[in-house]
């Protein structure tokens, strides 16, 4: 009878594990997302000439990372950390075309100058990488 009842105790707490290990399980997606941007674009004299917008549907990157510390004594702190963040690993560069372009008075502009051209960078693939690694 005791040796069911001990069987019972360690299957509850290997399931307490498992549930523990799921619920903090690292989760760093590229999700897509809409932003919107305005530029404004300025003579020499630095007078504004127009102001154009757009809401673009660009990636980003999204989620949670398993971040942990835990005593050393190989460390001068007395902690070994090991910090992760969802961020981005590839860069995608691409052009993108803001449509909607005004003067200095609010009138909406149209041919050449209702467009304004940009260059932007966006994520292609996110996952957890160490905090404060910028080589990515």
């Amino acid at each position: 009878m005791w040796s069911r009842w001990v069987w019972i105790v360690v299957a509850l707490m290997g399931m307490a594990k498992l549930i523990h290990a799921q619920s903090y399980a690292s989760e760093c997606e590229t999700l897509p997302s809409t932003i919107h941007i305005s530029k404004e674009e300025y003579d020499d004299a630095g007078r504004l000439i127009r102001n154009c917008e757009e809401d673009l549907a660009v990636n980003k990157c999204e989620g949670s990372c398993l971040s942990k510390v835990q005593p050393s004594v190989n460390t001068p702190s007395g902690f070994l950390k090991d910090c992760r963040c969802c961020r981005e690993t590839h860069l995608r560069s691409r052009e993108a075309v803001l449509t909607h372009c005004y003067d200095v008075d609010g009138n909406r502009l149209t041919g050449s100058n209702g467009q304004l051209t940009l260059k932007m960078s966006e994520p292609a693939d996110c996952q957890c990488s160490k905090c404060g690694d910028s080589t990515r």
